[in-house]
């Protein structure tokens, strides 16, 4: 006698269908991971910094000071490039930076240094603007260095009359639009705009009395209190450890 089950011709049930898959892979998605992960060896960040020059003090020692602390980062940062764009006004700068974050902190703790051991840095009243992490891409190819010679003016100060907030806001987008024309006009390899940059686009240049404005902001931290909160551990109360155990009361 044949003891097979006779057929019914009913489905598998509807479970066994929807069993989560066991994901597979292969030597190929392997190898486009590994370079995946080469060409990108670490995440990306932007740093806005504004300042204060020390009083007779050489625009080029400025640039020559940042020069030389990339090149002692890039011994132990290898291959963490930094591009940006340095503008030196009469009395303040602004500093965009990109690279890695170590890199980033890097230059920040070098600046500690110097002002802890020279009493007449040549920059003085550093403040952190804005700090983003893990942007798509570089604004700029290169590390750009600009003289701005023009004048402070003191007519039509928008400052007096916008919030620290809007003031924030106008000091981001035009530094946006900036390094947009810098991309899209300066060539890769080239010396960048120079000290031409307040003829070549003076309508997208920031004027010093914003960044005067935002150097006396309060909401605003300097090297010092960022490196400490980067470096604090952030220390979190759990309901549970509050709650419990629940006190108890022992009768007799």
């Amino acid at each position: 006698m044949d003891h097979r089950a006779p057929k019914t011709g009913k489905k598998p049930p509807l479970e066994s269908t929807l069993l989560p898959q066991v994901p597979r892979s292969n030597y190929l998605h392997t190898q486009e991971e590994k370079q995946r992960l080469q060409l990108k060896k670490f995440l990306m960040n932007r740093m806005f910094l504004i300042g204060n020059i020390q009083a007779h003090t050489e625009k080029k020692d400025i640039a020559d000071y940042y020069e030389n602390v990339f090149q002692l980062i890039s011994k132990h940062h290898l291959g963490e490039t930094v591009t940006g764009l340095l503008l030196i006004y009469p009395t303040s700068i602004l500093h965009i930076l990109e690279s890695s974050s170590g890199t980033l902190f890097r230059i920040l703790l070098d600046y500690l240094d110097h002002k802890k051991g020279e009493s007449e840095f040549l920059i003085q009243g550093l403040k952190i603007i804005v700090m983003s992490h893990n942007i798509p891409s570089r604004l700029f190819m290169q590390w750009h260095v600009s003289v701005i010679n023009v004048p402070v003016m003191y007519l039509d100060d928008v400052t007096q009359s916008q919030s620290i907030e809007e003031v924030v806001t106008e000091f981001l987008t035009q530094i946006h639009k900036l390094g947009l024309h810098l991309f899209k006009s300066v060539k890769v390899g080239a010396k960048g705009p120079g000290d031409n940059l307040h003829q070549i686009a003076p309508e997208l240049l920031i004027p010093e009395q914003i960044i005067k404005c935002l150097g006396k902001a309060e909401e605003f931290l300097d090297p010092e209190t960022f490196i400490k909160m980067y470096n604090n551990p952030i220390h979190i109360t759990l309901d549970s450890e509050v709650v419990w155990p629940a006190p108890t009361r022992f009768y007799v």
